[in-house]
C-alpha cells in the first residue's frame, strides 16, 4: 500500500483526535444516539457533529436518522487499511531489527577473536 493513499490519510486524520477515538471506543460497544455520544465529551452538539462528520467521511462510522434521532454505528471493516499499513510497517521494522541484531552479533564475535 502506498504511503500517499488518500483513504489511509483520511483514516489517520480521523483517528488523530482523542475525542474521535473516544467516540469510536464507545461505538465499539454498539450503536448509539448522537446525544448519548455527545454527553461524555462535554462539547456542544455542533462540535460533536463535526467530529462525527470526520469519522463518517473516513468511513469509520455510519449514521442513520429515524425522525429526530440520529444513530451512529461503527464500521469495523473500515479499519482494514490501517491494519494492513501497520502490518507492513511492522514487517519492515522487524526486518531492520533482525539485521541490526545480526550485525551486533557479528561485531561481538569479531571482537572476541
Amino acid at each position: 500500500m502506498t504511503n500517499h493513499d488518500p483513504t489511509l490519510s483520511r483514516l489517520f486524520h480521523a483517528l488523530a483526535d482523542p475525542t474521535r477515538r473516544s467516540m469510536l471506543g464507545r461505538l465499539a460497544q454498539g450503536p448509539m444516539r448522537v446525544t448519548d455520544l455527545s454527553g461524555p465529551t462535554g462539547l456542544r452538539l455542533p462540535t460533536v457533529m463535526r467530529h462525527l462528520a470526520v469519522l463518517e467521511e473516513a468511513g469509520l462510522i455510519a449514521t442513520a436518522k429515524d425522525g429526530r434521532v440520529r444513530t451512529c454505528a461503527l464500521v469495523p471493516e473500515a479499519f482494514d487499511p490501517v491494519r494492513a499499513w501497520l502490518d507492513e510497517q511492522r514487517a519492515v521494522w522487524n526486518a531492520r531489527l533482525d539485521r541490526l541484531e545480526a550485525f551486533a552479533m557479528r561485531t561481538m564475535k569479531e571482537q572476541d577473536r
